[in-house]
């Protein structure tokens, strides 16, 4: 059983087709279909249920696929160990909740001390942040602070206030309670802390309205298509330019800390090292929020 073996497994596996397979790979179909076939006939037994829409594991297939994950993230963290030096090389996969308004500078200034780092960036919500860490398909997260997972440690980043915000025309708390609710999907830390104060106070939303991008919530919230719960520092700019109002809700539900988050068992190479040096050295900076609503 070889190492590509495995890996061609586990992608045919996550895209479901050898042909899908085949493309991410530049290889023609038959030579992933012999690698499975040989996978297969090592193991003694299928792996795979083919029908016409594809293909799916078999119970004995998804079992390995577990210990094939495993097998194929200690490989790669072996290399990196190896290969790690002192000047920060390879790729950082990093994830983060939309409204880290330091991340800009965070990123900027690694990137243009380590020139040698391929750094990719994905948005989340926290919950799935999290778990993408844990299974490490990321090297850490930006996330908010929730009760940290044994595997999991945290490093601070900044504490800010989170608030209620609406467009320029509602006046009370009563008002605002009737207006939709604009958010994230399910898992965002700020959701969950708005839908805690609703449950505290016997709210029940008129309406809950999910969006991809804080932009887009930001932009709607501003014309009057609801109210959202989001960082002070977010949308600061647009308070000042009178574009909409911030409303404070108590501390225990305000109150919010983001922190980054990486596998506790993971080696520290040096690449990931550094970026948390990085994260320690800008905490202090002021940041400003880019304008995402024009007037």
């Amino acid at each position: 059983m070889e190492f590509k073996d495995l890996e061609i497994f586990q992608l045919v596996a996550q895209k479901g087709t050898i042909t899908e397979a085949a493309k991410a790979l530049s290889y023609v179909q038959s030579n992933i279909t012999s690698r499975i076939h040989k996978l297969e006939t090592e193991l003694n037994t299928p792996l795979f249920n083919r029908h016409n829409r594809g293909m799916s594991l078999t119970p004995e297939g998804k079992k390995l696929l577990v210990y094939c994950e495993k097998i194929l993230t200690l490989t790669n963290e072996m290399k990196r160990v190896v290969q790690s030096g002192e000047d920060p090389s390879g790729k950082l996969e990093i994830g983060s909740v939309e409204t880290v308004i330091k991340l800009p500078n965070i990123l900027s200034t690694y990137t243009k001390k380590y020139k040698n780092v391929d750094l990719s960036l994905l948005t989340g919500v926290t919950d799935q942040l999290q778990q993408d860490v844990l299974n490490h398909r990321l090297d850490g997260a930006f996330v908010t602070e929730t009760d940290v997972h044994p595997d999991l440690v945290s490093h601070d980043v900044f504490q800010e206030e989170l608030v209620l915000i609406s467009d320029m025309k509602a006046t009370s708390l009563e008002q605002l309670i009737q207006e939709p609710f604009l958010c994230f999907s399910k898992g965002c830390g700020y959701r969950a802390r708005l839908e805690a104060w609703y449950k505290n106070q016997n709210i029940t939303p008129q309406k809950v309205m999910e969006f991809g991008t804080l932009e887009t919530i930001l932009s709607s919230v501003a014309v009057g298509l609801g109210i959202t719960f989001v960082p002070r520092s977010a949308v600061s700019h647009l308070e000042k330019r009178g574009l909409i109002q911030c409303h404070t809700l108590p501390e225990q539900y305000s109150k919010i800390k983001t922190v980054f988050i990486r596998r506790s068992d993971a080696y520290l190479t040096t690449t990931i090292e550094k970026f948390i040096e990085t994260i320690e050295q800008t905490k202090d900076e002021t940041t400003e929020p880019l304008s995402f609503i024009s007037n």
